[in-house]
């Protein structure tokens, strides 16, 4: 008997507690024009519905894997997990609350087949309400397709909600860049290590639909995201999202510890640039765009150092730390 073929895509799907929005993603993804893949699900230990949807989904479609985890492994574990799980020419990363175009994955292979220098492809977004509404375009456009590598850096250093990461990309390409971190802006810097890789390119059709709502991280944790509607390369307190809450949603485990989670955005970039192998001047140009990209954010960095400081100070003393921990608390809750 012949072996099976092996499909040419494998969509990663990370999911807790998504009953509420799972099915109208799943049937999104099931329903593309683009046939040839496997759905990989991995749920972290859901408590409510989840399990029964995904049960009741893959009786029904054999393209379907479905994977629980006894015990819930933290956000970025699980968002990795998928990949390992896969072992396909193509990959893509899918949400348990957004909505895609049934022609957005086929379009994307479309461009990934024609040009070999191309490592991703995805498409501009909309954003949509709880009921699927339509609310407004998202208007930050990365153009990380130039074939020079500092060019590339330049683009992925400005603020974005790292939308690209849900497009489809080269499995090989992937395996060239570390796994995605459980630290502030993971997503953020995972995108700039694979731009650093390789092409991406952007189709120019609002082919993917990012849901909004309150569970979400970006609502709890950055509630001003829906502005992000430009390509200001300028941070500053008031426009970052909560990377403190952040990174207890990435990796519950951090809770309750002294964290620096500026220091460590600021660490990653670094590395991130200096492991790719580039010429002097090429260094030389992506170091100008980090020192563009942080150029402000010194307070940010002070910060770090009062609140480590203001923890340390008062175990030693024995006095219960005041500040407002409600979001990383939540965050822990919320783990996908």
């Amino acid at each position: 008997m012949m072996p099976e073929k092996s499909p040419r895509l494998s969509i990663g799907l990370p999911v807790y507690n998504g009953e509420k929005f799972l099915p109208d993603a799943l049937d999104s993804l099931l329903n593309q024009t683009f046939t040839d893949f496997e759905l990989i699900i991995s749920d972290n230990a859901s408590t409510d519905n989840t399990e029964a949807i995904c049960l009741a989904y893959a009786a029904q479609d054999q393209r379907i894997r479905y994977y629980r985890n006894q015990e819930n492994i933290g956000c970025a574990r699980n968002f990795n997990l998928v990949f390992e799980l896969s072992n396909t020419e193509y990959f893509k990363w899918a949400a348990h609350d957004d909505l895609h175009d049934p022609d957005f994955i086929r379009k994307c292979i479309e461009i990934l087949d024609k040009d070999p220098s191309f490592i991703l492809c995805s498409s501009q977004v909309s954003f949509i309400d709880e009921q699927g509404e339509f609310l407004q375009h998202y208007n930050v456009h990365i153009k990380a397709d130039s074939p020079k590598k500092y060019e590339r850096c330049h683009e992925l250093l400005v603020k974005h909600l790292c939308y690209p990461i849900y497009g489809v990309i080269r499995s090989d390409a992937l395996r060239k860049v570390p796994p995605m971190g459980s630290f502030g802006n993971a997503d953020g810097i995972f995108l700039l290590r694979l731009g650093l890789v390789g092409k991406f390119y952007e189709i120019p059709e609002y082919l993917f639909f990012a849901r909004t709502h309150p569970e979400q991280s970006m609502s709890m944790f950055f509630p001003g995201f829906l502005s992000v509607t430009d390509k200001n390369t300028q941070y500053s307190e008031g426009v970052f999202p909560d990377f403190y809450a952040y990174t207890v949603w990435w990796d519950s485990s951090k809770k309750g510890k002294i964290l620096f989670p500026h220091w460590r955005m600021f660490w990653e970039y670094v590395i991130s640039i200096y492991r790719v192998q580039m010429n002097l001047h090429e260094y030389l140009r992506c170091a100008i765009s980090l020192y563009l990209k942080l150029k402000g954010n010194e307070p940010l960095l002070i910060k770090d150092l009062l609140k480590a400081s203001q923890k340390i100070w008062q175990s030693w003393h024995y006095i219960p730390l005041k500040t407002d921990e409600s979001n990383a608390e939540l965050a822990a809750s919320v783990q996908d």
